[in-house]
């Protein structure tokens, strides 16, 4: 039966009564079930082989999970059949983009274990290697965080100027990617002739990049809406969940293990250079405290050129390297992070246990909490401003 409605005809009535339904359907709530997302486990922006089972509402991530170990090479384990020297060609492929300063921290621990003290000379030319290694890696990943937010020409830029870097690492270790150049007490070979000086005009090739890609991409006000208030980290959280370096310090935490907590062996002690730190804890923060540390290190790197000393690059160890019984933890800042190696010996040619302490790993393990309630494509920006090598957490 027709609802009758006053002053209407009925085929009004009807017209009315069908326009009612209408909007009532249009306001009734549509309960949906949620998605999941994958992100991976191949993704530009994870930097390696990830993957990020996202649970969405809408465009809203829900729950976020990383699921690693596409990529575990199992280096804690190889490195007990293996032995002190040849520890090193394992390590220094854990993050491929600065292996020179995965060797460091190892090199140091046996050292430790050893009672062994690189020559001054030796541990001034270790330093240099080890902040180009942070030099290079890091320009890499600030002209990554370009293609996460739709530019490419960031990208192309860092691995123009990088070039410079990886060629001076080239001139006095033989390697570009994996040097193998570190060794217990001290280096494999001196420098070789002109190297200080081509050095020097890389680090300027270096500071040029940095006002490049800042007038380029740090100004630019799309990079600027997609990064700040985006990803932010409370101080507190980010030491709770174990964050170090940029991603520590762009939440305000004053903290540099080269300042800090710097192992016997390396000469940052020796130059005048700044911790640099961000208050804000967002993505934005995190890649501004980068571009400021590449700087820093390209004049870290400037200083120790100038005070090389001159002497021998080895001290008198065994030819045959027998490390005595006993452990020692040691760890440096790396490009990613606090890198560390505890490392047992029972007085064999190779280690009884090696443990590594990967900043990258740390560093992803807040990915859960930091993901959640944010828009799916900020998952994106955060994950670049985290900047992770996957080769460092699947070790």
């Amino acid at each position: 039966m027709t609802t009758q409605i006053p002053d209407l005809s009925e085929q009004e009535q009807l017209r009315y009564i069908s326009q009612q339904a209408a909007d009532a359907r249009v306001n009734v709530e549509i309960e949906t079930e949620g998605m999941t997302l994958n992100l991976g486990p191949q993704h530009p922006a994870t930097h390696g082989t990830l993957r990020i089972i996202a649970k969405l509402d809408g465009e809203q991530v829900v729950a976020a999970e990383p699921v690693m170990g596409y990529m575990h090479r199992g280096y804690e384990k190889l490195a007990e059949v293996r032995t002190y020297p040849q520890v090193t060609t394992l390590v220094n492929r854990i993050d491929w983009v600065g292996s020179f300063a995965n060797e460091t921290p190892f090199i140091l621990a046996a050292e430790k274990l050893m009672e062994v003290e690189a020559p001054p000379r030796a541990q001034y030319i270790r330093t240099i290697l080890h902040e180009m290694s942070r030099i290079a890696n890091v320009i890499l990943g600030i002209g990554d965080m370009g293609v996460q937010v739709g530019a490419v020409t960031p990208i192309f830029f860092a691995f123009r100027d990088r070039e410079y870097v990886l060629n001076q690492i080239e001139a006095v270790t033989g390697g570009r990617f994996h040097p193998n150049f570190d060794r217990i007490g001290g280096l494999k070979d001196d420098l070789p002739a002109g190297w200080i000086q081509n050095t020097k005009n890389a680090m300027e090739k270096v500071r040029d990049f940095c006002d490049q890609i800042e007038e380029l991409m740090y100004g630019n006000e799309i990079f600027q809406a997609r990064t700040r208030g985006i990803g932010i980290i409370p101080k507190d959280v980010g030491l709770a969940y174990g964050l170090s370096g940029v991603n520590i310090r762009g939440s305000g935490v004053d903290w540099d293990v080269r300042r800090d907590n710097m192992s016997p062996g390396l000469v940052y002690d020796q130059v005048d250079w700044k911790v640099w730190t961000h208050p804000d804890g967002d993505s934005y923060s995190r890649m501004w405290v980068r571009l400021q540390e590449v700087r820093e290190g390209t004049k870290i790197v400037d200083q120790l050129l100038d005070q090389i000393p001159s002497g021998p690059i080895m001290a008198k160890v065994p030819r045959i390297i027998k490390v005595p019984a006993g452990e020692a933890y040691v760890e440096t800042e790396n490009p990613l992070g606090v890198m560390g190696y505890y490392v047992v010996s029972k007085g064999d040619l190779n280690p009884y246990r090696v443990k590594i302490r990967s900043a990258s790993f740390n560093n992803v393990s807040i990915t859960p909490w930091l993901l959640k309630g944010v828009y799916v494509p900020d998952i994106i920006t955060i994950l670049g401003s985290l900047y992770f090598i996957l080769g460092d957490i699947d070790r």
